[in-house]
């Protein structure tokens, strides 16, 4: 098979694209839609923002500790089958926060929620490396990521508009009838992966775990991971709270501010994916991060401002942070060897789930709001730390591609991933 061939995606390659890709938009609608209800959530449950930080970490909290409890098991099993029981689990957890009556019940959802929808992102992360050459995952990457931007452009203005009609419960159930429906569909149609099982050497789950944690190739990107979530997720909470009572934006424009940046974001997102299966993907990393960081200082210093200008920085941030996510993702994918991937990934998405809970924690002790509908103090602060954080990120970031460029020279073969992709090309 030569190589421009064995870079096309085969249909089955495209389904897996697309049903993974879907999975990913309902497990981040259902944690983005908190931002957006932010305020109608505070007000109608009278929370400081402190609280409502809680209640959104609770549920990065208990994702990542699910990741890391299940790392060891990872990759004892098909991963469809592994794939399919936490989706299941997220379903249920998503039924709970729409029966959540109270801020302690929304709050014990939450984290029954995080405890099976954190692992999802993992396992497909291990699926797509699986199936994918490392040439084909910028292109896969910014299609998944496309889920971002959709629960953006449909999910979370639907939900808020729904939760408008009738209560803040209301997306959730959204969610969870149209998660229904794509459980069935990975059950009739995505293959078995069993292709890591014989490369099995570890007896227990804690000793496979251990093997993997303990190589310093892998915490040199588990610790970029980290930065990189908590630099994501710090302004995110408080995103919605910060349009509506210091930007003047209403719910009407909050909910048009929203689709114009999730419609930039499945623009932006394949293009990027192009792109950083054409050049340097650490230089489009470190280039988008220097541009996130300039347009974050001047956003979270705005004052009134109007919409249109509003939406422009609004799609010149999603550009920067899309610009990050992708390329980054694409070279942590390449760190782990096939037999460790799936508890890799695991880690990977448990420390990026703690981070993000702890930034949430950790924005909402620097955010400060005298009153209900009085603008948010300090939200700039927010934006300094982002900037310290992404620095350092840059700098972690380097010492992974500098990993991937030493671990390709000392192989000098084909990657055991890509010829696990021709293979199953040609089998199909």
């Amino acid at each position: 098979m030569d190589k421009q061939q064995s870079m096309s995606f085969t249909g089955y390659q495209k389904f897996v694209i697309f049903i993974l890709a879907i999975t990913q938009f309902t497990v981040i609608l259902d944690f983005m839609v908190m931002s957006p209800l932010g305020d109608m959530l505070m007000k109608s449950l009278d929370l400081k923002p402190s609280a409502f930080g809680i209640a959104v970490s609770a549920y990065a909290f208990s994702a990542g500790i699910s990741g890391l409890l299940t790392a060891g098991f990872a990759d004892k099993f098909d991963r469809k089958k592994l794939l399919l029981f936490f989706y299941i689990g997220f379903i249920i957890g998503t039924i709970f926060c729409g029966l959540a009556e109270s801020y302690a019940t929304l709050v014990a959802a939450r984290i029954f929620t995080g405890l099976f929808g954190g692992v999802i992102g993992s396992i497909s992360m291990a699926i797509i490396t699986d199936i994918f050459a490392l040439q084909q995952r910028g292109r896969v990457m910014g299609f998944i990521q496309m889920g971002f931007g959709a629960s953006q452009v449909l999910g979370v203005p639907i939900g808020i508009y729904i939760a408008t009609l009738w209560k803040w419960e209301a997306p959730f159930w959204m969610v969870a009838v149209l998660s229904i429906f794509i459980a069935i569909a990975i059950a009739v149609y995505l293959k078995p992966l069993t292709a890591h099982l014989s490369l099995q050497r570890d007896k227990s789950a804690f000793a496979h775990l251990w093997h993997t944690v303990s190589k310093r190739d892998y915490r040199i990107a588990f610790t970029a991971t980290a930065l990189l979530s908590i630099g994501g997720f710090m302004m995110m909470p408080f995103g919605s709270a910060f349009a509506v009572n210091n930007l003047g934006v209403n719910y009407n424009q909050l909910t048009m501010l929203l689709m114009v940046s999730g419609m930039s974001s499945l623009l932006i997102m394949p293009v990027i994916g192009k792109l950083s299966d054409k050049i340097n993907k650490y230089s489009l990393f470190a280039g988008a991060s220097v541009w996130m960081m300039v347009i974050c200082v001047v956003y979270t210093n705005l004052g009134v401002t109007p919409l249109p200008l509003v939406m422009v920085l609004n799609i010149m941030m999603m550009m920067g942070i899309m610009s990050r996510m992708i390329p980054s993702s694409a070279l942590t994918s390449a760190v782990p060897d096939m037999a460790d991937r799936g508890a890799f990934m695991s880690i990977n998405s448990s420390l990026q789930q703690i981070a993000g809970g702890i930034a949430a924690a950790v924005a909402g002790m620097i955010v400060t709001q005298e009153s209900k509908g009085s603008p948010l103090q300090h939200y700039n602060t927010v934006g300094y730390v982002i900037v310290v954080i992404s620095i350092i990120s840059i700098i972690l970031m380097w010492r992974v591609n500098k990993l991937i460029t030493n671990k390709q020279k000392d192989t000098q073969v084909t990657p055991l991933q890509e010829e696990a992709a021709q293979n199953l090309n040609e089998a199909l």
